[in-house]
């Protein structure tokens, strides 16, 4: 059966409404940059750029960095703008948009995330490179979708009791990373660590202006937490959901976290275009190498 024209909706040219992409224009291996104004701090070591669009905060452009095609795609800011462009990108690649027909073959892709985050713990400090082994759900979106294949019930009960968790938030998702991408991302330049992604910036992740949050504790709670050796080492508002699309349909993903402030330490980098600029190197070699 087709899929709607409501619920797949494209821009007048055939390109998906929000990403404003075709199909050819977009490589199985996706880059995402969190600020469109990264994007270019990219793409400006590639060989050469074959394509460039942007609509509203997502900036898109393709192109080769040693012979290899490679797409970088700002998402913007948080898990609500993951499920547009996650759902988007497959899409391209595994729903044909002239019938709106999913394919019989999926085409899996490789989706890689640079992102800046803060560290929770003393031992990660600021200018590290940090890889999410997992990404932990405290915002709700994945819960509008069919997740019991690809959750940590074990993990997650572990962490509601710990934490206390409050009975009127979303029940927290843990999803695991793709094991191919950590064994070709790993290194002794990267730390390990599950990655809390919050569904805002101030009162979700802790921050408190004018307006007192619910569990005032609940980083504390976090710092501490620990299951079969595996602690909450950051925290930042994109890997959980990159993660749990991903996984439902079929592709690779892998976070990767410039660490450029220390919440438990109260420290922020001197130089964070630096650290960015080391870790944007560092993918691009290991995507090639």
């Amino acid at each position: 059966m087709p899929i709607k024209e409501s619920e797949l909706i494209l821009n007048p040219d055939g390109s998906v409404y929000h990403l404003n992409l075709k199909p050819e224009h977009v490589s199985n291996t996706i880059i995402f940059v969190g600020d469109q104004n990264r994007v270019e701090k990219v793409t400006k070591y590639f060989d050469r750029i074959e394509f460039s669009t942007q609509k509203r905060e997502f900036k898109t452009q393709t192109g080769y960095y040693k012979g290899k095609r490679i797409t970088v795609i700002s998402t913007g800011i948080g898990p609500d703008n993951i499920d547009i462009v996650l759902n988007e990108l497959d899409a391209l690649f595994n729903i044909d948009l002239v019938t709106k027909v999913p394919k019989n073959t999926i085409t899996s892709l490789n989706i890689i995330r640079i992102g800046t985050s803060g560290s929770l713990q003393k031992d990660i400090p600021v200018d590290s490179f940090l890889l999410s082994t997992h990404g932990l759900d405290l915002n709700g979106m994945l819960h509008a979708y069919q997740i019991n294949t690809i959750n940590n019930p074990d993990i997650e009960d572990a962490f509601i009791k710990q934490t206390n968790w409050h009975e009127h938030k979303a029940r927290p998702i843990i999803i695991k990373n793709s094991d191919l991408l950590e064994t070709q991302f790993e290194s002794n330049e990267t730390h390990k660590g599950l990655t809390a992604t919050a569904g805002g910036f101030y009162g979700p992740q802790g921050r408190v202006l004018r307006l007192p949050v619910q569990d005032a504790s609940l980083n504390n709670k976090m710092d501490t937490f620990n299951f079969k050796g595996s602690r909450i080492t950051n925290l930042e508002m994109e890997t959980s959901a990159i993660y749990g699309l991903a996984k439902l349909l079929g592709h690779h993903a892998l976070s990767l976290n410039a660490i450029i402030a220390n919440r438990a330490s109260g420290t922020f980098s001197k130089n964070p275009s630096e650290v960015i600029d080391k870790l944007i190197k560092y993918t691009l070699n290991k995507i090639t190498d």
